[in-house]
């Protein structure tokens, strides 16, 4: 039997490590694949070219396909900017859905800006892209996912209540 998958999408400081601590927090048997700490290993001087993420969002969509194929459930917490890689674990994963974290560039700023670096998030994202990096909603595009399974934004809508809403979903997932 497949694992279920989750991919949470959004713009850098939009909550995705937070959220999917919180879904892992209240269902344990998931996996957390984060980009941030495998671009880490694959990329130690990341450059964020184009055929650097093609290979780094292809492998995490490796990854995800291999452990639900043997039973895990996973969360993937990568924003995921380009939706082909979104579309690619769509196809490649049978039990699969996109949670996309809607925010404004200025609060992902904030939020940014503020938090503490956990899981290899890359300090200072939107001052590099203010400096002509690849970033995400700022110097490279992020095309946001056309039929998600979830949608919230998540400047409007408390971490409880997300965290319901995603937990709902996924309750009535596991048990199909």
């Amino acid at each position: 039997m497949n694992g279920f998958v989750i991919w949470i999408t959004g713009l850098p400081g939009s909550g995705k490590s937070t959220i999917a601590d919180g879904i892992k927090g209240h269902i344990p048997d998931f996996v957390i694949l984060r980009m941030d700490e495998l671009r880490e290993i694959i990329t130690p001087e990341p450059t964020y070219s184009e055929s650097e993420r093609e290979m780094v969002y292809r492998t995490i969509v490796y990854m995800a396909k291999i452990l639900s194929g043997h039973g895990h459930n996973v969360i993937i917490d990568a924003t995921g900017n380009m939706r082909r890689w979104r579309e690619l674990a769509r196809e490649l994963i049978p039990n699969f859905a996109e949670v996309y974290l809607e925010c404004s560039i200025n609060v992902c700023r904030e939020r940014e800006a503020s938090r503490k670096y956990t899981h290899g998030a890359p300090k200072g994202i939107y001052k590099k892209g203010e400096a002509g990096w690849p970033v995400p909603g700022v110097q490279a595009p992020y095309e946001r996912p056309l039929k998600p399974e979830i949608s919230i934004q998540t400047d409007k809508t408390t971490l409880k209540d997300i965290l319901a809403i995603i937990g709902e979903f996924v309750s009535k997932r596991l048990r199909h």
